[in-house]
C-alpha cells in the first residue's frame, strides 16, 4: 500500500505543470552579460589576462546594445516599456511611504526594477571609462575613474542578486528559476509563444567568434627565446626598450 502511495506521490511530482515565461534568447543574454562582468571583474588586475579582461568588457558593451535592441523589438516581458511601467508607480509608492500605506508587493517589484536599471545603466560608463583607460587617451586619473564604476557596477550586481535571493526565501519559491529554465510551476497558458532559438544561437556564436577573433589577432609569442613579449587588444601599439 504504501508503495502505491509513494508511486502516485513520484507520478503526480513527475507531472507538475509548468509554463514557459522566459524565452531561451532572454536567457542566454543575461547569462552572458552576468558571465562577462564576473569575469572582466576577476581579470581586473592580472597583466597575465588583460587580454580577457578587455575582451570581456568589449563583450559587456556589445551585449549592452544588443538588451536595448531586444527591449524595444523583443517580446513584453523583455520590453523596456515593461520596466519603466514598474518604475513609474515610485512617486505613488513614495506617497505610500509618507502615509505608511505602502505596499509590500510593489516594493518589492520596484526593488527588482530599481536594481536591473542600475545595473545596465552602469555598464556604458565603466565599458567606456575602460576603452578610454586601455587607448591612453588620458592620464591614469581614468584607471581609477574605471575602478570607481566597476565597483559601482558591483554593488548593482550584489544588490540584484541580493533581492532574488530575499525575494526567494520571503515568497517560498525560487525566483531565478525562470532565468535558468524558462518556465515556473502553475497551470495556464505560456506567456511566450516563442522561445527564439535561433536567435540565441546567433548571440552565442556572436560572442564566440568575437572572442576568438580577439585572440587570433593579438600577438602572442616572441620571435626570439627569452625574450617576454606584450600581450596586448587589438587596438593598441606596443613598445619595446632595446639597448644599444
Amino acid at each position: 500500500m504504501s508503495n502505491t502511495s509513494s508511486l502516485g506521490h513520484v507520478q503526480t511530482d513527475a507531472t507538475t505543470p509548468t509554463r514557459r515565461t522566459v524565452d531561451v534568447f532572454t536567457r542566454v543574454l543575461h547569462a552572458l552579460l552576468a558571465l562577462s562582468f564576473v569575469g572582466a571583474y576577476l581579470t581586473a588586475e592580472s597583466e597575465i589576462f588583460r587580454l580577457v579582461h578587455v575582451s570581456l568588457g568589449y563583450t559587456l558593451g556589445g551585449l549592452l546594445l544588443v538588451r536595448v535592441v531586444w527591449g524595444l523589438m523583443g517580446p513584453r516581458h523583455a520590453r523596456l516599456s515593461a520596466m519603466w511601467g514598474k518604475l513609474r508607480g515610485l512617486g505613488a509608492w513614495w506617497n505610500g511611504v509618507r502615509t505608511g500605506q505602502a505596499s509590500w508587493r510593489q516594493t518589492q517589484n520596484l526593488y527588482m526594477a530599481l536594481s536591473v536599471v542600475l545595473v545596465l545603466s552602469a555598464i556604458a560608463p565603466v565599458v567606456l571609462s575602460g576603452y578610454v583607460t586601455y587607448q591612453e587617451f588620458t592620464g591614469e586619473w581614468m584607471e581609477e575613474v574605471h575602478e570607481l564604476f566597476g565597483n559601482v557596477m558591483l554593488l548593482a550586481v550584489l544588490a540584484h542578486v541580493s533581492g532574488v535571493i530575499g525575494l526567494s526565501l520571503l515568497r517560498r519559491r525560487n525566483l531565478a528559476t525562470p532565468m535558468l529554465t524558462g518556465r515556473v510551476e502553475g497551470t495556464g497558458p505560456d506567456l511566450i509563444k516563442s522561445n527564439h532559438s535561433v536567435l540565441a544561437l546567433l548571440l552565442l556564436a556572436a560572442v564566440l567568434f568575437f572572442w576568438v577573433w580577439q585572440w587570433q589577432i593579438s600577438p602572442h609569442t616572441s620571435p626570439e627565446p627569452g625574450v617576454s613579449a606584450l600581450v596586448a587588444a587589438p587596438g593598441k601599439a606596443q613598445s619595446e626598450d632595446h639597448d644599444d
